[in-house]
């Protein structure tokens, strides 16, 4: 097929259990502190101790520094995001609602850094991945740069009034979501095509999934969740994706890389261009102010969290 090939019954089975699995998870930590805990603190220490640690081999992903930086950076903004939910005094404090973005900006900038650096690894095979680097890196870094500057209005981040005390970031509204989305499986697609179709597909959708379908404005705590979920699996089983269950890989094709990353220039530059639009028409200010508040979709994330 044009973007993935490899498909059978077993391995596309195992991606429906890769959903199902994610989303169980996800929404069963979003409920109970207790598992919170459990899944997103004490079983990364005894993991770091008893495997991650021990486990790292060149000719692995695990081998790559960006697949520890981005395990410990997605469970430091799970852990940062617990902090803010189940903390009363830290949701007043402005430093602490800068941690979102902040976690988030990280986040991104580290895959724009690993595009820019695969794009001079043509036909390279690293840690296990066939990389094929060209032009359409570039783009999207520069689309990921995008994604980074149109972040608005951390500073309205609040803590939902309902049993589950989500995180809620009401700025952050769904077209930002898709432009995001975009910029990701590109990313993935790019950099990590043995794995694109589970960490691209699955976790970007996953993600969304969650945000469009289940409560409003809580995204990034999915993201942030899911993503921390999946790159603990990928630290345990670094060579998950050599066996017949998670064979979907990439075709390693260039159109495919140029079309997924020009979508995702012009995507995120259909959301800056929004942006600007928006601060000439309201005059406020991205940095210290709210800048969606008069729109429907802005509206409704309150709503939907007693706000």
């Amino acid at each position: 097929m044009f973007f993935f090939e490899n498909y059978t019954v077993v391995n596309v089975l195992c991606f429906i259990a890769v959903l199902a699995g994610l989303l169980l998870i996800n929404e069963s930590t979003r409920r109970s502190k207790v598992l919170s805990i459990i899944f997103y603190i004490t079983v990364p220490v005894i993991f770091t101790i008893t495997i991650w640690s021990h486990g790292s081999k060149s000719e692995t992903t695990s081998g790559n520094w960006f697949a520890w930086v981005k395990t410990y950076s997605a469970l430091a903004g799970v852990l940062g995001f617990m902090a803010l939910r189940y903390f009363k005094k830290l949701q007043s404090n402005k430093f602490m609602l800068l941690f979102p973005a902040l976690i988030l900006g990280v986040n991104i900038f580290e895959a724009v850094i690993r595009d820019f650096e695969v794009y001079s690894k043509a036909g390279v095979i690293e840690n296990g991945l066939l990389l094929q680097g060209g032009p359409w890196n570039i783009i999207n870094g520069i689309a990921g740069i995008l994604c980074i500057v149109t972040m608005t209005g951390w500073v309205g981040i609040r803590i939902a009034k309902n049993r589950n005390q989500d995180m809620v970031w009401p700025d952050q509204l769904w077209f930002w979501i898709i432009a995001y989305g975009i910029w990701n499986m590109s990313y993935v697609y790019n950099c990590i095509p043995e794995r694109a179709f589970y960490a691209g597909v699955a976790l970007v959708g996953v993600s969304t999934f969650a945000a469009f379908v289940g409560t409003k404005g809580v995204w990034l705590q999915h993201r942030a969740q899911t993503l921390a979920l999946w790159a603990m699996f990928t630290l345990t089983f670094p060579n998950y994706a050599s066996t017949e269950f998670f064979s979907i890989t990439t075709t390693h094709n260039a159109a495919p890389m140029y079309i997924l990353s020009i979508l995702s220039i012009i995507a995120n530059i259909a959301v800056i261009s929004y942006e600007i639009k928006t601060i000439i028409k309201t005059k406020r200010n991205p940095l210290k102010e709210e800048l969606y508040i008069d729109t429907k979709a802005y509206k409704d994330i309150l709503v939907a969290n007693n706000l």
